[in-house]
C-alpha cells in the first residue's frame, strides 16, 4: 500500500464534536502506543506503508482512519486488540459524514465519489487529489480574500476527504496531465513543494494513476483554453467540469463533452509519456 494513499479519510460531521472527539481520541492512542514501541511517525508510517505527514494527521485527529489502518497498526504496535475496537466506532461515525465543500463545487463531489474514471487536465496547478496536506493549507491561507480560520480548516478537511477515491476499492482510473510551469513553481515555499513533488511520483506509481507532465517547449498546445475536468461516474454518461473564480459548470451537452474528450486526447498526445513523465519530476526534485 502506497504511503501517499492511505486508505483513510478525513471529513467534517454534522456531528463535529462528537467526531472530533472520536478522532483525537484514537489519535492519542496511536500515539501512545507508538511511542511505547519505540517508533518514530516516519518510522510507523514505513513499517505501515504511509506518509509521515499522514500519520501526524492522524495522531492529530485531523483524519478518520479506516479500518485496515487500525487494524494494521494494532498488530504492528501490540495493542491487544485496542485499536481494532475501534473500528465499529469509526465506521458508525463515517455513515454520518457530511464533507463541507463550497456550494458551488458540491455537485462535481457528488459525481467524483461515484466516478469509474477521471480525466484532469490542469494548467495551473496540482489537482487537489493529488495535493499533500501542507500543500492544500497553504494553498487555502494565500487566498485573497482572506480566509478565516474555521473556513480554511473545512476545506482542508474537505480536499483530503475526497482523495479517499485514490484507495477504495474499486478504484478509478485517474490520469491527469499537469504543465511543467506548474510543477516547478514553489508554492508554500521549498518544502512544501519539495513534499508535492515526493508525492506525484508516489502516486504516479499506483497501478490506477497515469501522470504526465506537459513541457513548456511544445510548439503545439491542444489545451490553451484552460483547465478541465472529464468525468465518468458509475452507469452514467461521461460529463465535463470547468471551474474558475469560485464558480463551477459541469458540461452534460453530448457535443461539448465529445469536444472537451478530443482536446484531452490531444493534450495527452502531446505530453511527456508516464515514464518520461515521472523522470521530469525526478530531475526536478534533484535540482531542489
Amino acid at each position: 500500500m502506497s504511503g501517499v494513499a492511505m486508505a483513510e479519510s478525513q471529513e467534517t460531521y454534522d456531528d463535529g464534536e462528537q467526531a472530533g472527539d472520536l478522532n483525537r481520541a484514537i489519535g492519542k492512542q496511536v500515539k501512545l502506543l507508538r511511542e511505547r514501541a519505540g517508533f518514530t511517525q516516519k518510522e510507523l508510517g514505513d513499517r505501515l506503508g504511509y506518509s509521515e505527514d499522514l500519520i501526524s494527521s492522524l495522531e492529530r485527529g485531523r483524519r478518520t482512519p479506516q479500518r485496515e489502518f487500525l487494524s494494521a497498526a494494532d498488530e504492528l504496535l501490540s495493542a491487544g486488540g485496542l485499536l481494532k475496537a475501534t473500528i465499529e466506532d469509526v465506521e458508525k461515525a463515517k455513515a454520518k459524514v457530511r464533507v463541507r465543500h463550497p456550494a458551488w463545487f458540491r455537485d462535481y463531489a457528488r459525481l467524483e465519489r461515484e466516478a469509474v474514471e477521471i480525466n484532469d487536465y490542469n494548467c495551473h496547478d496540482v489537482p487537489g487529489l493529488f495535493q499533500p496536506e501542507r500543500r492544500i493549507r497553504a494553498l487555502y491561507e494565500m487566498r485573497k480574500p482572506l480566509l478565516d480560520e474555521e473556513t480554511i480548516e473545512q476545506r482542508v478537511t474537505s480536499r483530503l476527504a475526497r482523495q479517499e477515491i485514490l484507495t477504495h476499492w474499486p478504484t478509478p482510473l485517474i490520469t491527469a496531465v499537469i504543465e511543467e510551469s506548474v510543477l516547478r513553481r514553489p508554492l508554500g515555499g521549498r518544502e512544501v513543494h519539495k513534499e508535492q513533488l515526493e508525492h506525484l511520483l508516489q502516486l504516479g506509481r499506483l497501478r490506477n494513476v497515469e501522470l504526465q507532465v506537459m513541457p513548456t517547449d511544445r510548439t503545439e498546445h491542444a489545451g490553451m483554453g484552460g483547465s478541465f475536468i472529464l468525468l465518468t461516474p458509475k452507469g452514467k454518461p461521461q460529463l465535463g467540469y470547468t471551474e474558475a473564480q469560485n464558480s463551477s459548470r459541469l458540461v452534460t451537452d453530448p457535443e461539448d463533452v465529445r469536444i472537451l474528450a478530443a482536446q484531452y486526447g490531444s493534450i495527452r498526445a502531446q505530453a511527456l509519456t508516464m515514464q518520461e513523465s515521472l523522470a521530469s519530476i525526478e530531475k526536478m526534485l534533484g535540482e531542489l
